[in-house]
């Protein structure tokens, strides 16, 4: 209970100001619509079913790139972690992409790729690539050079050394770089559709700005602060389950 007033305490009391600045019209309501009014926003964008699509398009979009992202990061991170020579080979475009802005790279890809869902698929995988790639290379060099040394003396088969060793080590540094790879897809998804979609939670809060409907705004910014902020208390709870799993598994071995 303590600790659910502390985390509710700050929202709680963001809400109470917002309630009573609008209530007492200190800010024009163009400006700060009152909670009432996002509410009654919010009630019509679910019953006509725009909020519902727009947040399919913005998930569809984002577990799409999150997943190659994830793929790839910790398959290549991985292999570098193993491979020197591998890590050799792509530091430099892994270095020369990883201090790139990803949205600034819109107008290339949209040229490339076309104005339809590729290139935000790839502004989101760009995002989360290289958090998650990181954490599994850090996680995999990281593993206890002791532990390795034993397992092959045990005679462990190099199948046996990764999946009953090495991974089980590292997946409490693989997931939560999933954790950090999911927030960046998250938010560069809303940025890129804040510059070129016609479908998702960027485009409905760009649109709304442009013809001055705050409480829409409003709708739009408050459901991506919820569908995010629910998204990563999934990921804390599957790095909570399997930090001690792994560890059993590592004590095991």
């Amino acid at each position: 209970m303590r600790r659910f007033f502390d985390y509710a305490f700050i929202p709680a009391a963001l809400f109470i100001l917002w309630l009573y600045t609008t209530t007492e019209g200190f800010v024009a309501p163009i400006l700060l619509p009152s909670p009432a009014s996002v509410a009654a926003r919010f009630a019509e964008l679910i019953g006509n079913g725009e909020l519902l699509h727009h947040i399919g398009a913005s998930a569809f979009r984002t577990m799409t790139g999150f997943l190659l992202a994830a793929s790839l990061g910790i398959g290549l991170g991985v292999l570098c972690a193993k491979s020197p020579k591998a890590s050799r080979l792509t530091r430099f475009l892994i270095e020369a992409l990883r201090v790139t802005p990803p949205l600034s790279l819109i107008p290339l890809l949209i040229l490339w790729l076309g104005i339809e869902e590729a290139p935000k698929i790839a502004i989101v995988f760009l995002s989360g690539f290289f958090p998650i790639y990181m954490n599994a290379a850090t996680a995999v060099a990281g593993v206890d050079p002791k532990l390795i040394e034993a397992a092959r003396t045990l005679k462990f088969t190099g199948r046996e050394l990764f999946f009953k060793l090495t991974l089980p080590a590292a997946l409490p540094g693989i997931v939560t770089g999933l954790r950090l790879g999911f927030g960046y897809c998250w938010r560069a998804l809303v940025g890129a559709e804040l510059i070129a979609a016609s479908s998702g939670l960027g485009f409905l809060i760009s649109e709304s700005g442009e013809f001055a409907k705050t409480d829409a705004v409003f709708v739009g910014i408050i459901t991506i602060v919820v569908l995010g902020i629910a998204a990563d208390a999934l990921l804390r709870a599957l790095l909570k389950r399997v930090t001690p799993a792994s560890a059993a598994e590592v004590q095991r071995v």
